[in-house]
């Protein structure tokens, strides 16, 4: 039977010309610290891998929870993240390892009230309770659930009611417990590499980079902002980090942003602490959690600043102490790339548009953060939408498809004020015959996001003509 006769209506199909854009969560959070994920299951500790939670709840199932934010630097994100800015999703990567971070104790203590509490929680196995005077050849070892019960999260050790252990008798605790202080700024950058494989696993782009309780370190500020950039070869994030909370002298911050040589565009610098209802946060916690609540408040698309947005704080602190900076003062701190926290018209403030570049340089694109945010967003966009079009054959058809779809997506943004306006061209003289039989084209995308009102001045008059008005 011959398949070439053809007899009757027929249809075909033909691939679309206008390619519409793949959405991306701009403010995406890469979160890297520790977190008691001893709480969880063994054998199911995360470790070193990225884990995406949307909610509080899938976070702390996950990692576990704990007000000791000090060693526990993963839950002050996920108290901000999740609970003061009502944001998700994040990925969150831990470092503390339960199986390398731990430390075997032993201590000697009597009962108080049938109980007694250990000098270190986080137990990771039971603990062995002895009678501290028995000897060696005799030695005399209680039994778990008959003769006492424990904690492992407070350490708290229980004598039951028909325990054999009598109660002025001094027993010895031999215990492993979990060891957040083992903790090191390698192993934190030993996670920042983990950024690398957030992308192919989840195919989400990270937005944010941030460490709250380690990001002062130079060390791992350094390596934040490299791992914000090209991420897998391709996609650009910001950094956002602390100044030392030991600077507690407002002059003195420009200063240690210098000596710690954070000055990178896509890198936003924080100083002082915050606080809300006496417990103390790391600036970065809050402003990732502001820059995605400005975001999400806006169709996820990054145009608008954090700045004089409001901060879901009640004081700032330094060294312990509150910090109550002036207008000047604080502006004093966004001359050098600095953000910081304002209580002024409207209550408290994130107060800064400027990437910590700045004043070192003054490219519109990399020292405003909302400018440097669109660039980064734009460019994520433009990659993952024609991603699919690598590697088809280089023809017009193709080179209409790109311009014209893209063009379309940025006539649309321009529209909603999103920016200002923008164009895709293919120009021949980027386009060096030599290139395009090498199977290389370029298209150069011209944009103009809008920059943040940080000045507004009006100028006051008196007019002696509106006297007149006293005479009818």
């Amino acid at each position: 039977m011959s398949l070439s006769y053809k007899h009757g209506v027929y249809v075909s199909e033909q691939q679309t010309s206008i390619v519409p854009p793949r959405r991306i969560s701009a403010a995406l959070p890469v979160v890297i610290g520790t977190a008691p994920v001893h709480q969880v299951s063994e054998g199911s500790w995360p470790v070193n891998t990225p884990v995406l939670a949307y909610t509080y709840q899938e976070a702390v199932a996950a990692f576990g929870y704990s007000d000791d934010w000090e060693n526990y630097t993963l839950c002050e994100f996920f108290k901000a993240f999740f609970g003061l800015y009502g944001v998700g999703p994040v990925v969150v990567i831990n470092v503390l390892d339960p199986a390398a971070h731990r430390f075997t104790f032993s201590e000697t203590k009597s009962f108080s009230n049938n109980a007694l509490t250990l000098e270190n929680s986080g137990l990771l196995s039971d603990p062995i309770v002895k009678d501290a005077e028995s000897s060696a050849d005799n030695e005399i070892i209680y039994n778990i659930d008959i003769d006492y019960s424990v904690d492992r999260q407070t350490g708290v050790i229980t004598r039951l009611e028909n325990s054999v252990i009598g109660i002025d008798t001094k027993v010895t605790i031999d215990y492993t417990h979990i060891d957040p202080g083992a903790v090191t700024t390698e192993d934190v950058c030993k996670g920042l590499e983990k950024i690398e494989t957030v992308f192919p696993k989840f195919r989400l782009i990270p937005g944010q980079i941030v460490a709250p309780g380690w990001s002062h370190n130079s060390g791992v500020a350094t390596v934040m902002a490299a791992c914000a950039s090209k991420i897998n070869g391709l996609f650009d994030a910001v950094s956002i980090v602390d100044i030392d909370n030991s600077v507690t002298d407002y002059t003195l911050v420009a200063k240690n942003k210098k000596l710690k040589n954070l000055c990178r565009k896509n890198q936003i610098v924080c100083w002082p602490k915050v606080c809300l209802d006496g417990k103390e946060y790391w600036m970065s916690s809050h402003i990732a959690g502001l820059i995605a609540k400005v975001d999400a408040d806006n169709s996820d698309i990054p145009h608008s600043s954090p700045s004089n947005k409001n901060l879901q704080i009640d004081s700032a602190v330094a060294g312990g102490s509150e910090v109550w900076l002036s207008l000047e003062q604080a502006n004093s701190l966004n001359a050098q790339g600095i953000v910081t926290a304002l209580n002024f018209v409207g209550g408290w403030k994130c107060w800064g548009n400027r990437t910590s570049v700045y004043p070192s340089e003054t490219d519109v694109k990399d020292a405003f953060i909302p400018i440097r945010r669109m660039f980064n967003w734009i460019g994520n966009t433009l990659i993952t939408t024609y991603w699919q079009k690598v590697d088809f054959p280089i023809t017009r058809r193709l080179i209409e498809t790109v311009v014209d779809s893209a063009n379309i997506w940025l006539n649309g943004l321009t529209a909603r004020e999103y920016i200002l306006g923008g164009r895709l061209e293919f120009a021949e003289d980027e386009n060096p015959a030599t290139d395009i039989m090498d199977g290389i084209i370029r298209f150069h995308c011209y944009i103009t996001p809008p920059s943040p009102a940080r000045q507004i001045e009006f100028i006051l008059e008196y007019d002696p003509a509106y006297l007149q008005t006293l005479f009818g």
